[in-house]
């Protein structure tokens, strides 16, 4: 991927969050297990661990419980 941060001598930034997504510095590539790829060229994006996320490989934060007030 162009100006990906391997293309710029930087590591790739991942961060781990308990019970969480993985935050990832972009632009990213993501191979699925079926061999298709999903990119984004965010400058930050979250991926999901849970398999929850009705956008997987993206995270949209099903992964939270729900609690009543």
């Amino acid at each position: 991927m162009p100006n990906s941060p391997s293309d710029s001598g930087q590591p790739c930034r991942i961060r781990v969050q308990h019970r969480g997504p993985l935050l990832v510095e972009g632009p990213v590539e993501v191979e699925l297990e079926d061999g298709s790829t999903v990119a984004s060229d965010r400058f930050r994006v979250a991926l999901c661990t849970c398999r929850r996320s009705r956008r997987y490989p993206w995270c949209d934060t099903s992964h939270r419980e729900r609690t009543r007030s």
